[in-house]
């Protein structure tokens, strides 16, 4: 599939059908794992990536070049659409415009961009502050004028709620949805009943982030469908749980000296081989004759 099929693939998606639930991927291990298990669109985390690729945290030290590679590796490794994080777009507008163009060309479904001040934060710290209204409603206007396939989607996140309060981030909200962003994101409300007036207050498909640890209560998808949302990722999952388990599994072998005692459910060997691509290597070998 192409990324443009993709890209048409989502946005209808988006229209029809229950809360799109996309869990976040942070290396083509879990881009590999979380594709062959059908979801309907997976979301390429900044945090994972900054975490996975640079070991430093989620503050603004990963670069368009060190996250538009990411996108075009996971895009090229798996068959389902990439929401893919974009941070506050690496600068100001005409940065935006190129961040645009650059994660489209690496093969984006849908580019997310936020109203952080940069250095930017993870949205469920302390900390975050917002650039002025007009300054990110010109960002949305260049980032969706940008794309080339009208399809791509152009996600408009707001961390005003923490700082500014709920009323504020809902405003501006609205008028990133005036300034031609497809899909809002307002980062980390703090009740149900928050989620439920950001759902209600705004006329465009809302995401909603859920953040294991973070501000946010942990609804299901069926709740969150309820609700009136449209996307849920769930960037920090994947890497919370593999985070546990190489903990665990690293633990047990320094204390013990061997691999037999670990207690943490490990993945079959042969599975691995098939999940990873190393099928297609082999019947190359077969019809080729290639050396191993």
């Amino acid at each position: 599939m192409t990324a443009g099929e993709k890209r048409k693939r989502l946005r209808r998606r988006l229209g029809d059908g229950p809360v799109i639930v996309a869990p976040g991927v942070f290396d083509m291990i879990s881009a590999r794992i979380a594709d062959g298990l059908g979801f309907d669109a997976l979301y390429m985390t900044g945090y994972g990536i900054s975490a996975s690729h640079l070991g430093l945290p989620d503050a603004g030290f990963a670069t368009l070049t060190d996250m538009a590679e990411r996108v075009r590796r996971i895009a090229e490794g798996t068959a389902a659409p990439l929401i893919a994080d974009a941070d506050t777009g690496y600068g100001g507008a005409l940065n935006v415009r190129h961040t645009v163009r650059t994660y489209e060309a690496a093969g984006a479904a849908a580019v997310q961009i936020e109203d952080q001040e940069f250095p930017k934060r993870c949205g469920h710290t302390t900390g975050r502050r917002v650039i002025p209204l007009a300054d990110m409603v010109t960002k949305v206007e260049v980032a969706a004028d940008a794309r080339t396939d009208a399809d791509l989607l152009i996600v408009a996140r707001t961390d005003a709620r923490t700082a500014c309060g709920l009323d504020e981030a809902i405003d501006r909200a609205a008028a990133y949805a005036e300034a031609g962003a497809d899909v809002l994101f307002v980062e980390s409300p703090e009740s149900e009943d928050e989620m439920r007036r950001v759902c209600q207050s705004l006329g465009k498909p809302l995401l909603a982030n859920m953040v294991e640890g973070g501000r946010t209560p942990l609804v299901s998808a069926e709740r969150l469908d309820e609700i009136g949302y449209r996307i849920a990722i769930y960037p920090a999952t994947g890497f919370l749980a593999s985070a546990a388990a190489l903990a665990s599994v690293y633990g047990t072998l320094k204390r013990t000296g061997a691999s037999a005692a670990v207690e943490v459910p490990l993945y079959r060997f042969e599975e691995f081989n098939r999940m990873i691509g190393f099928e297609e290597v082999w019947d190359f070998d077969r019809t080729y004759g290639g050396e191993g």
